[in-house]
């Protein structure tokens, strides 16, 4: 089990109440299709996606990545057990869709470029501090059916 301190977890509801999930959702998921090719992959059924302008515009990336952060919101109510909370995700990515775990990271280092930047200066140091721990619960809960 992780240990949250009351700043962190302050912090981590304070970037969610200011998300806009759809902006945030797409923009992430479109960034590691993007700069992650290999990733496209798993979205075959997506349609078009040859280049960042095909990606960028597809409204089914744009969906899942939004359907990606309401995800989040489990980890977020359930910070205490991330680990149990995305049993059923984990065992989903792995026997059904065989996603590669380290997508999992790559997903969580653009969601936190994409963050950082809307956020700008408010991206403290000890904002991502309290971010990157979050969000590597997450991507180890994810993978835990690969172990």
């Amino acid at each position: 089990m992780v240990e949250w301190t009351d700043s962190e977890r302050a912090i981590i509801n304070s970037i969610f109440s200011n998300l806009d999930y759809e902006e945030i959702g797409r923009k992430s998921l479109c960034r590691c299709l993007i700069v992650y090719p290999w990733t496209q992959r798993y979205f075959g059924g997506f349609g078009n996606l040859y280049n960042a302008e095909t990606i960028l515009c597809n409204p089914l990336i744009a969906a899942h990545g939004t359907k990606i952060l309401h995800g989040l919101d489990r980890a977020l109510k359930n910070m205490d057990d991330i680990k149990n909370t995305y049993a059923e995700l984990s065992l989903l990515h792995s026997d059904k869709l065989h996603v590669d775990p380290d997508n999992f990271r790559l997903l969580a280092d653009c969601l936190t470029v994409v963050i950082a930047a809307k956020m700008g200066a408010a991206f403290t140091v000890d904002t991502q501090v309290a971010w990157q721990k979050f969000l590597s619960v997450v991507v180890s809960a994810l993978g835990r059916q690969y172990h």
